[in-house]
């Protein structure tokens, strides 16, 4: 089952929370990225509205947003493609809004990038697609191939060296996409929409790797993506983004158990569990309130048969259960109390415990 549910509120983040501090400090804890106050603007249309965001050294950020959100203008700037109008954008701590194209070439070696379309030369072998950053970078054709066989090897594509993409499943082409993007040893690594294309099978083999390369490595991996599953799988933050605005920002399963922004509960929609609509339509027309019922941690599997105990009354569980997010136990669960159970007591009891309560048809206010 994948679902959610978490009981404190998270503050927005703030200028402290995303700069990093001065001094000697500064250096060990600068991040990877950095964006402060960041605007592009399409004639009247804001595609970037005032973005502030940090990506730390070895985290896997998933950036999640609606198609025409403004994810791939953000992505664009990273890699200066784009240029903002205002705002700032350091990359390892050197701020590259206004660098000149030359300058920006020896950066961009520090990014890696994969593509949703894999972006694969046809007329190159595998290992020659692998190859061609550190050709154009200029390395020893010798020094290349040693480095395209080590990469090859960690995507567990080594028997395919020589094969031409037109052999290749849409999954291999990936990875040879990914051994690519690594060839130059980028500190960072951006993914766009990498696995759209792909079946749920392998998509779920190259989260698998990407995830095997963050830990291995310590790569820092931004990827942005529509599918919240894709975020679920491999990242360690969430931010979403809504109309060139970050509206959410946290841990996966901080987000995902309590989505706070209306565009985070619709894109969660398909992945975190709903009463389904026969069963609230049975307990309405039986006259039954329900209750939904959102924690994290372990008191997740002993917290019904508590509140039971608390009210004297059995309690029914009509949906819902515990699903498993970053190590912590996150439940959502959809209950009905016996006939003259207290409701305000339950609330009560639920809320004391960290939990977060809804009733059909509105939000309980705190008890």
């Amino acid at each position: 089952m994948t679902m959610t549910a978490s009981a404190e509120t998270r503050a927005a983040p703030t200028d402290a929370d995303i700069r990093p501090v001065s001094g000697v400090a500064q250096a060990a804890e600068t991040p990877v990225v950095w964006l402060d106050g960041v605007f592009r603007h399409f004639g009247e249309t804001a595609a970037l509205d005032g973005i502030s965001l940090s990506v730390r050294k070895g985290e896997v950020l998933g950036i999640i947003g609606r198609s025409g959100a403004g994810k791939s203008t953000l992505i664009r700037c990273l890699n200066g493609l784009e240029r903002p109008d205002r705002g700032t954008i350091e990359i390892e701590g050197r701020d590259i809004t206004g660098l000149s194209e030359a300058e920006l070439q020896p950066l961009r070696r520090r990014i890696g990038m994969i593509f949703q379309h894999f972006n694969l030369l046809s007329a190159k072998t595998v290992a020659e697609n692998v190859m061609l950053p550190l050709k154009i970078e200029g390395m020893p054709r010798a020094q290349r191939r040693v480095r395209a066989a080590e990469l090859l090897d960690l995507v567990g594509l080594s028997s395919k060296a020589d094969a031409y993409p037109s052999a290749l499943s849409g999954g291999q082409k990936q990875r040879v996409g990914i051994a690519r993007a690594l060839a130059a040893r980028p500190a960072l690594l951006l993914s766009d929409e990498a696995t759209s294309a792909l079946d749920p099978e392998t998509t779920a083999s190259i989260l698998s790797l990407l995830k095997d390369i963050n830990t291995r490595l310590g790569l820092t991996i931004l990827l942005i993506t529509h599918e919240m599953e894709v975020v679920r799988g491999v990242a360690d933050r969430v931010a979403v983004i809504d109309a060139g605005k970050i509206v959410e920002d946290g841990p996966v399963w901080s987000v995902f158990s309590d989505p706070k922004a209306a565009t985070t509960k619709s894109l969660l929609g398909a992945i975190r569990p709903g009463l389904p609509p026969a069963i609230a339509a049975d307990l309405a027309a039986r006259g039954e309130q329900v209750l939904s019922v959102d924690l994290v941690g372990p008191e997740a599997s002993t917290l019904l048969p508590a509140l039971s105990i608390a009210l004297g009354a059995p309690v029914r569980l009509v949906h819902g259960g515990i699903d498993h997010i970053q190590g912590q136990s996150v439940g959502r669960f959809f209950i009905t109390l016996a006939p003259g159970a207290s409701l305000p007591q339950a609330i009560a009891f639920l809320t004391r415990h960290g939990a977060h309560v809804e009733t059909t048809g509105h939000v309980a206010d705190p008890v």
